[in-house]
């Protein structure tokens, strides 16, 4: 059994002070009574020698520091806090779901646990300054809600189930000086009750985040030449896989493929061998028509003729897709074969002639995207793009008549309870079982909304609201972010026995932020079309809790610039998600409106980490990562970009985490776009 050492925070804090107690003591932080014990773990045979140090009436920082005499192998070592209150909400980064899983530090992105009920709250930060200077063996954090504990340890780790962590034997520190820390929060005011992630962000950002970012961290100098980058790949040096044009009913038509991988590239010394199906999407990841807006954009402001053509191309792409009583599919798709070709076999299309009509099959019910069911939030989305195409871009009235043609038919499926159906069978247009109560509903939200902005329908209003209501009383308060990327992407675990159940040991329901994004947008909608701030108040709660997804540091094992970056989930690994660029204009609207600077400096920096993984001089340290990976890039690639860093869960110096593929919708045209709708919006970037 290992030994356990105790910090008794009043005791420490009359040491800490000597004679300068009895003028401190009026000072103290009352977490003193809020905590049961903090207890640690010896390393080896070592006692730690613990501090306190007073950060504000709020916040102490606690630091364990060992003198080892000689190496030690230890598989484990701890330091746990109990509160002495009883939490009716948990919050973790990543879920620990037994006793054998723990939060690896890979995914300590704004890393913070945090327990609370409706008189107090307590949050534990890990020291960053220790860890930015590197540690011998891995910290991680663990969450156990049933035994009222937090945890900060140090482990060996390994990956499992696309991801999550866990504990591994075989933890070696050298001969020398260990030291471990964190900060240690409590509050008791209203609003850190009502919003327990505001103050933690505004620690991590203060105290790491606004510096690195001052610094140019993520990335420094014009986005203009990140741009530039990615409309010469998609257009000219990667056109012969990346554009596809071809005629619909007569019309032409086109838009970038859904994914191109290195196997297409120019300098590829080998033979194409395409990753999944060609297909163009208009889903709510991968939204061709979005980044077609981004380029409409670009050449308008550049007035460049022939991409002005493309994005009108892609426009028409979007019209085409048939309606079923005022439905419609999620992609357009080509058959695929193998050929063989020197004894090898590789994936090909066959060409748009075969082309089928299709919905994602990231879903419940089959990976057939022929079969795949409609999809309500993806027709929302598609439909609110072609709202806003209307309103920022061009009067074609074909996109209202489109959207308000799908919006009568959304109406119509609307619960009584206020949320709308997750998916619609194919054949029959009934609701199917999974989601029918999630926050998926707020996409439908915003789009109602945008609709009733432009025809003064109260009908459109309405059921937004109803819509809305039902989400804030029955998603955010016990943070149930579950939305189709949560269980069937590539992040699959509890998709057989968790959707719509919490994590019992860490209370906590496997999360995506994607759905905290549609929710903080709704409600920023319905507080502009209300003026009501209970929806404000949501509203920035729910922004909060998404922020805590961001990098508000750079970890030196991430050897790609990361702040401002997004991960996905609590159960998956990566970083620089191309999700940021789609956020980042949502948090510099919040900026903006509550006058907040710290919104502000993370909505530029979530824009310029969209462009972090793009192959290009521009990003010397990710080129020397692709390059590490792929020796045969050059200049012609220079616009690649991996949607995301680090999705397994590891990174090394050698390239590990660096990705195989572009999504153009969803990656560098997805960035390119935000680029151009928040300098339409915003004026310069700062």
């Amino acid at each position: 059994m290992q030994k356990r050492f105790f910090i008794i925070l009043f005791t420490l804090f009359t040491v800490f002070y000597l004679g300068a107690f009895s003028q401190e003591k009026q000072f103290l932080p009352k977490i003193d009574k809020a905590i049961d014990y903090i207890q640690y773990d010896v390393l080896g045979n070592t006692v730690g020698k613990s501090t306190v140090k007073i950060i504000n009436k709020n916040t102490v920082y606690v630091k364990i520091a060992f003198s080892l005499p000689e190496a030690v192998r230890q598989d484990d070592w701890q330091v746990t806090v109990k509160p002495r209150f009883q939490p009716l909400f948990h919050w973790a980064p990543h879920l620990a779901p037994t006793d054998k899983h723990i939060i690896d530090q890979h995914v300590f992105r704004s890393p913070a646990l945090i327990a609370a009920n409706e008189k107090e709250s307590v949050t534990l930060i890990p020291d960053l300054d220790i860890m930015q200077k590197g540690t011998p063996v891995r910290w991680y954090l663990d969450l156990d809600a049933e035994k009222n504990t937090l945890t900060l340890g140090m482990s060996n780790s390994s990956v499992a189930e696309h991801t999550l962590f866990h504990r591994e034997p075989g933890a070696e520190y050298p001969k020398g000086e260990i030291e471990i820390g964190f900060y240690l929060m409590h509050h008791t005011d209203e609003a850190s009750l009502k919003n327990p992630f505001r103050k933690p962000l505004d620690f991590l950002w203060s105290r790491w985040g606004h510096e690195l970012y001052a610094a140019g961290n993520p990335v420094q100098g014009n986005l203009e030449n990140y741009v530039k980058h990615t409309y010469n790949w998609a257009f000219d040096m990667w056109s012969e896989s990346a554009w596809q044009e071809f005629e619909l009913n007569g019309k032409k038509v086109g838009a970038p493929v859904f994914i191109v991988n290195v196997t297409q590239s120019p300098n590829y010394p080998g033979k194409v061998n395409e990753r999944e199906f060609r297909s163009v999407w208009n889903q709510a990841w991968f939204s061709s028509l979005r980044s077609a807006s981004g380029l409409y954009r670009y050449a308008r402001r550049t007035n460049n003729a022939a991409l002005l053509h493309k994005a009108s191309l892609t426009k028409e792409l979007a019209l085409a897709f048939p309606q079923k009583n005022g439905f419609f599919p999620g992609l357009i798709a080509t058959e695929m074969h193998e050929v063989e070709l020197d004894g090898r076999k590789y994936n090909r299309s066959k060409g748009w002639d075969t082309y089928y009509w299709g919905n994602s099959n990231r879903n419940p019910y089959t990976w057939n995207p022929r079969e795949s069911p409609y999809h309500i939030l993806d027709m929302s989305w598609t439909a609110l793009l072609m709202l806003r195409w209307y309103d920022e871009l061009e009067k074609d009235k074909r996109l209202l008549h489109y959207a308000e043609n799908y919006a009568k038919a959304l109406l119509d499926i609307q619960y009584s309870n206020g949320f709308f159906p997750g998916w619609l069978d194919l054949q029959t247009m009934k609701p199917m079982t999974h989601l029918n109560d999630s926050p998926e509903t707020s996409m439908s939200v915003s789009f109602l909304l945008k609709l009733y902005e432009l025809t003064n329908k109260e009908e459109y209003k309405t059921a937004a609201l109803k819509a809305m209501n039902a989400v804030t009383q029955n998603v955010i308060p016990n943070g149930r972010w579950e939305d189709f990327e949560t269980y069937w992407s590539c992040s699959r675990y509890g998709s057989d026995n968790l959707v719509g159940k919490k994590v019992v040991r860490n209370d906590m329901y496997k999360q995506n932020n994607f759905s905290m994004f549609w929710t903080a947008e709704a409600l920023l909608e319905c507080y502009r079309a209300t003026n009501d701030k209970k929806y404000l108040e949501y509203g920035q709660r729910t922004l909060d809790e998404l922020l805590m997804t961001q990098a508000s540091w750079q970890p030196p094992y991430m050897y790609v610039n990361v702040l401002g970056g997004f991960g996905v989930m609590n159960a998956d690994g990566e970083w620089n998600d191309s999700r940021q660029s789609l956020f980042a204009e949502l948090i510099l609207q919040y900026g903006k409106l509550l006058d907040e600077p710290e919104y502000t400096e993370r909505g530029y920096a979530a824009l310029k980490a969209s462009f972090v993984m793009m192959y290009c001089p521009e990003n010397p340290q990710t080129k020397k990562q692709w390059e590490k990976v792929y020796p045969f890039f050059g200049a012609e690639d220079y616009g690649f970009t991996m949607e995301n860093y680090g999705h397994g869960g590891r990174t090394s110096p050698e390239g590990e985490g660096m990705g195989e593929f572009t999504i153009y919708d969803w990656g560098n045209g997805a960035a390119a776009e935000a680029y151009n709708r928040i300098l339409d919006k915003f004026g310069k970037i700062e």
